[in-house]
């Protein structure tokens, strides 16, 4: 950026100074000024990162409790008492501020009622277990970033998560240790399979969920999570009843955040206001090309006397101010080439000094305060002259004018300034 704007500059100033020397020859003036023009955008702004950042690892644990049929009765609810425990571990990457999505791994034992006769189910008594694990891919969408604006740093959030996997359950127990037969409902596969360990049931559950985070540090999260896992009939190998079986899980664990974490931005409106800077510049320019040729046509009237001395164009600072940003200190970018082009001027002309005259603008800000900006303008550019290019201290000296003096009374905007002074 900085060699962009450096060649610019040079053609510019190359400009400027062909100008002179034309204005010498062909007595030419320019009168009119560029009109700054007005850009139009929406404040979008919008968030990226690199493709290592926002990677994360999710380790869990917690209770699940199934939705299921009761092996012997005329009900298909569930005995509330049955949770087990569950265990998890995640892996994923949150690819905007907004949606990030994880393969998480799942692990644990299911309990439920399972009686094998009437008499059983009246007095509460057998049940059927298995074992599952299985492999989800979820959406996350972090609700409050959405809603209430990006903060990376934010200590609470809510993220809902939808998302669809598959599963295998296993190691299927019945009342009394064994498959039921008979009009029992749960399947019996002992015969089938000689033991009833051997049978495996796939299915492609749908889960939702709602993921209540807290922020420790930089690097770790908190979390809590309230989950449901919807499945086929055929999950806990009973098909009666019921379509669909379902598993609530309560899960707690910590999130590990790998790389990064954080987001860059792009406002255009920011560069749009760089553009309004340079229309102003080029009105500057503008200026200073008109005050040489009015010199050179104040030395043409002089002559033929041999005692006036014809001012050097080539000598003359190339650029006269630098701009700054809306209650700002910081020398943009675009303005770094005027910086160096007054220190290669003092450079070239070792016995000057300059006033670094600082500016605000009289609509924001109170007096008081638009004191203190425009001296830690000054304060930036005589800085940078001497830390970055090597100008000795005792050829600077600052003034701050804040907004009690406005170079551009027409234009509030151009008197966000600092002005270079002999």
């Amino acid at each position: 950026m900085k060699t962009r704007n450096l060649y610019l500059a040079m053609a510019v100033c190359a400009g400027t100074i062909g100008f002179c020397n034309s204005a010498k020859a062909q007595d030419v003036f320019v009168d009119d000024a560029v009109t700054v023009t007005e850009f139009q955008c929406d404040n979008t702004t919008h968030y990226f990162s690199n493709w290592r950042d926002n990677w994360f690892i999710e380790l869990s644990a917690g209770a699940n409790q199934p939705l299921v049929e009761k092996g012997y009765s005329k009900q298909d609810n569930v005995d509330g008492k049955k949770w087990t425990a569950a265990y998890s571990v995640g892996f994923g990457r949150w690819f905007s501020p907004y949606l990030g999505f994880r393969l998480k791994g799942m692990y644990g034992s299911i309990h439920w009622d399972a009686p094998q006769t009437r008499l059983q189910a009246e007095q509460e008594l057998g049940h059927g277990k298995m074992r599952h694990a299985g492999v989800h891919l979820e959406l996350m969408w972090d609700m409050f970033n959405s809603l209430g604006g990006v903060n990376p740093n934010r200590v609470f959030s809510i993220i809902p998560f939808v998302g669809i996997g598959g599963e295998a359950s296993w190691r299927f127990r019945g009342a009394q240790d064994g498959f039921p037969t008979g009009t029992n409902v749960l399947r019996d596969h002992h015969e089938r399979y000689g033991s009833p360990y051997k049978r495996v049931e796939w299915t492609l559950p749908v889960t939702a969920g709602l993921q209540f985070r807290f922020r420790l540090c930089k690097y770790v999260d908190f979390f809590a999570e309230a989950r449901a896992a919807f499945y086929a009939d055929n999950w806990n190998n009973n098909t009666k009843g019921r379509s669909i079986d379902a598993l609530v899980q309560a899960m707690g664990g910590f999130n590990f955040n790998i790389g990064g974490r954080g987001w860059n931005k792009f406002n255009e409106c920011e560069y749009v206001s760089q553009v309004a800077a340079l229309n102003g510049q080029v009105n500057d320019l503008r200026a200073q090309l008109l005050a040489c040729g009015q010199t050179v046509a104040d030395l043409q009237s002089q002559l033929p006397c041999p005692e006036v001395v014809q001012k050097d164009c080539a000598n003359a600072p190339l650029m006269a101010t630098v701009r700054f940003n809306i209650n700002s200190a910081d020398i943009m970018p675009t303005e770094e080439v005027n910086v160096y082009s007054m220190a290669e001027w003092l450079k070239a002309n070792p016995n000057e000094k300059i006033v670094i005259a600082g500016y605000a603008d009289k609509d924001t800000g109170t007096a008081e305060y638009n004191m203190q900006l425009s001296e830690k303008r000054a304060e930036a550019v005589k800085n940078a002259l001497i830390n970055e290019y090597g100008i000795s201290a005792d050829r600077l000296e600052t003034k701050s004018f804040g907004s009690d003096v406005q170079e551009y009374p027409s234009h509030n905007d151009w008197n966000r300034i600092v002005i270079f002074k002999q």
